[in-house]
């Protein structure tokens, strides 16, 4: 009885200490021709505890529901304390009954540049700005847990989204590339979170939901079933795309599941997506050649 007691209160400690994100953060500074400079071994160990060990939301989090995700930053150069370079932002969420991890975000923010001190204290605050490390970071962490959310619930992420807007507001007063309002066909951060939020792409959120709960979760029980609504879900898209072509949000989307989508109906039970593959091609033609590759 003991033993089993001490069992439980070890579980349960590990559940109100578990944070939201299994995140890993690689420096790579490969470019500056100087990668083993300590303070980019440094950085990368500051951001990993930061990320990781942060409370990002109210929520607690058991060990298994903490979200996968990775974020890669490429340093191009820097001086002194002024570094420039690029962060690849991806995350995952698993497919229910199965040991399949499905990519939700795939994000490359090439406007990320920064200023740093080795063994600086990284400290976030909700609503003020501290640096803009600290801010391009959170950013990207709320978005990943509002759309991890909004794969599970319908606009379930609307509090995170909110909170990167916040994040975009304060940010912009320290004149950073990225954080600048959208001027039309911008790719930053700051036209990113006005797409997830604007009524005008709205097909972008129903879709990550139905794409993952209607589709992908329910393909454990009827593959075919799921490969039809999965079809389905993506072909709401077209009146996106009606609105705006080429949107960058139908980008960001397809940049995450392309491979997936193609995967996906090019194996298994058989169902009829002549229109989807026209659809796609129509929406998403910078991955023609995925599509054209859909055995059907």
């Amino acid at each position: 009885m003991h033993k089993l007691l001490l069992i439980l209160i070890i579980l349960g400690s590990s559940v109100v200490k578990a944070q939201e994100l299994n995140c890993d953060v690689v420096v790579n500074a490969q470019l500056t021709g100087n990668e083993n400079v300590q303070v980019f071994r440094t950085l990368e160990k500051q951001l990993n505890e930061f990320v990781n060990n942060s409370r990002w939301t109210s929520r607690t989090y058991s060990a298994q529901e903490r979200i996968n995700c990775s974020m890669v930053i490429t340093i191009n150069g820097y001086d002194s304390d002024v570094f420039q370079g690029t962060i690849q932002v991806s995350s995952s969420r698993p497919v229910f009954n199965s040991t399949y991890e499905t990519p939700v975000y795939n994000f490359n923010d090439r406007d990320f540049n920064f200023r740093y001190l080795e063994f600086q204290n990284l400290i976030y605050s909700p609503s003020q700005f501290d640096s803009n490390l600290v801010s391009m970071i959170a950013f990207h962490i709320y978005i990943i847990l509002g759309m991890d959310a909004d794969t599970f619930a319908t606009n379930g992420g609307d509090e995170y989204y909110q909170q990167a807007r916040t994040i975009v507001g304060y940010s912009q007063q320290n004149n950073s590339k990225g954080w600048e309002p959208p001027k039309g066909g911008d790719q930053t951060r700051s036209a990113l979170i006005d797409q997830i939020l604007s009524p005008t792409f709205k097909e972008f959120r129903s879709v990550m939901y139905s794409y993952h709960r209607s589709g992908l979760d329910l393909m454990h029980s009827n593959a075919k079933n799921g490969k039809t609504s999965i079809s389905q879900s993506l072909s709401t898209f077209k009146a996106l795309n009606s609105r705006r072509p080429n949107s960058f949000i139908l980008r960001v989307f397809f940049d995450a599941k392309s491979d997936e989508i193609q995967d996906i109906f090019s194996d298994g039970p058989s169902v009829n997506i002549t229109d989807l593959v026209t659809t796609l091609t129509r929406i998403a033609p910078m991955h023609a050649s995925k599509w054209r590759a859909i055995s059907f």
